[in-house]
């Protein structure tokens, strides 16, 4: 009877240091593997992002990347790597404006899968987006054309005078005096010829 009643406390003793085992072990083993934090975080406002960094509380395998732009399109981005228990990845292109929602997946280190979701905003524009200039800027005004001087018309040259004063013809002037030097040849030619018959 003694050695059955021993019995009995020794089986409940141990059950009991069992369970107090399973008690406190069992948080830790059913604890699985999550994401810790992330860069940039969930709903961050950020200016640009260059590289996305994801950190577990323990070292992951096969990590995947799938990044979403505000218009719906699916944005590149480069072979995730794995640094200890950090994911990193940067875009393969500057991220415009806008908001983004990032979906990744890795296996977790006791080999199940885990996923997840987060997004954020970027504010300011890509670098290499220039403003587009003004109306004015693109369109160069025209050169202003001087227009060439016209030559002033010649003055018409004023016709010579035919003739001497008043608008007499010259060849009128000329036949009057021959008239006049022939009326005074015949004149002193007359009185050569009077003057021998007179003596």
């Amino acid at each position: 009877m003694t050695d059955l009643f021993t019995l009995m406390r020794r089986t409940v003793a141990a059950v009991s240091g069992a369970c107090l085992l399973l008690s406190l072990t069992a948080p830790a083993a059913l604890a699985h593997d999550r994401l810790k934090s992330s860069s940039p975080a969930d709903k961050a406002r950020v200016e640009r992002v260059e590289t996305i960094e994801l950190e577990f509380t323990a070292r992951m395998t096969m990590p995947t990347i799938v990044l979403e732009g505000p218009d719906g399109r699916s944005v590149p981005v480069g072979k995730p790597r794995t640094e200890g228990v950090k994911v990193t990845a940067g875009p393969e292109e500057e991220l415009a404006a806008g908001r983004y929602r990032m979906a990744w997946r890795v296996v977790s280190s006791d080999g199940h899968p885990i996923e997840g979701e987060l997004s954020f905003t970027v504010t300011a524009p890509p670098a290499s987006e220039s403003p587009t200039p003004s109306a004015t800027e693109s369109s160069p005004a025209p050169p202003t054309s001087t227009p060439a001087a016209t030559p002033a018309p010649a003055s018409p040259a004023a016709a010579p005078a035919a003739g001497g004063g008043g608008g007499v013809p010259g060849w009128l002037w000329i036949a009057v005096a021959v008239l006049v030097l022939g009326g005074v040849a015949i004149f002193f030619g007359g009185r050569r010829r009077k003057e021998p018959g007179d003596a």
